[in-house]
């Protein structure tokens, strides 16, 4: 069988080997492709210090509509992904924040990378 040394196909592939492991999460943790771009993009505007609002995260026109963001969010506020936070200073503004589990969860991926990198280097 021949195999190539690009290193192009080589991260592809393993991508394709770390999303198996984030199939492989607890069935209350299941999330389908739209459920996790919309926790990713929630999520790296959290660790960029500028948390989203739920307005602004059902205005993710390319996620989808509205009305289905918000039944998104909903889902993972229900999976104990994401929770909302009020800020003092304008109690009508909800906040999207990552909830421990999302932050273990992220933790988990992060080390599978780095065990994938590992293997790859040995």
């Amino acid at each position: 069988m021949e195999t190539t040394n690009s290193p192009f196909v080589t991260a592809y592939l393993r991508f394709l080997q770390l999303t198996k492991i984030v199939q492989a999460l607890p069935e209350d943790m299941e999330m389908d492709a739209n459920e996790s771009a919309l926790l990713e993009a929630v999520v790296l505007r959290w660790h960029e210090n500028q948390p989203m609002t739920v307005r602004e995260a059902i205005a993710l026109a390319a996620l989808g509509s509205p009305a289905t963001l918000h039944k998104r969010i909903t889902r993972l506020r229900d999976k104990e992904m994401l929770s909302t936070l009020n800020t003092p200073s304008d109690r009508r503004a909800k906040f999207l924040i990552p909830t421990q589990r999302t932050l273990d969860y992220f933790n988990k991926l992060g080390q599978s990378m780095q065990q994938a990198g590992n293997n790859h280097a040995g």
